[in-house]
């Protein structure tokens, strides 16, 4: 019995090495033009709330953790980068039309308010993504702000 314990064990450390081996690419490209960063004035205290709370999922800049390398980790991370990204994308905020934005802003502060985003399991790893009453308060004046001015600009 002792024998197949140990099978066992060596059979799942083993394949624990082998997994290691099925990557993905890695969601770390430079911040360029159609950057939200670079198409909107953010005052310091958004453009944190967003680095935060946000850009590992919804841009083309993750911050790799030390355990998001280790898969199966890493297959899950990959797997909720993809889904953010496919829901909004900041990286290519400038290839959005101006009614896009606009419901992307709006979508983020209902997303926020209603406490499904940043969701649970990555608020939980990640300190700064715990957002305060306050900060959420900020986040939606802030998109309501900028769905006015960019509804202004796009009526000119």
């Amino acid at each position: 019995m002792k024998k197949i314990y140990k099978l066992v064990l060596i059979s799942i450390f083993l394949i624990f090495i082998l997994i290691q081996f099925i990557t993905y690419p890695r969601n770390e490209e430079e911040i360029t033009s159609n950057h939200i960063f670079r198409q909107e004035q953010l005052s310091p205290e958004i453009k944190e709330l967003l680095s935060n709370a946000c850009m590992d999922c919804h841009s083309a800049q993750t911050k790799y953790l030390w355990y998001h390398k280790v898969a199966p980790v890493s297959w899950l991370v990959n797997k909720d980068v993809n889904e953010g990204k496919e829901h909004l994308n900041f990286s290519l905020w400038g290839k959005m039309d101006a009614f896009d934005r606009i419901g992307a802003l709006d979508e983020i502060c209902d997303e926020v308010k209603d406490g499904k985003m940043p969701i649970k399991a990555y608020a939980i790893m990640h300190k700064g993504a715990r957002l305060t009453a306050e900060q959420k308060d900020a986040l939606c004046s802030w998109t309501e702000k900028l769905s006015e001015d960019i509804l202004a600009k796009s009526n000119k």
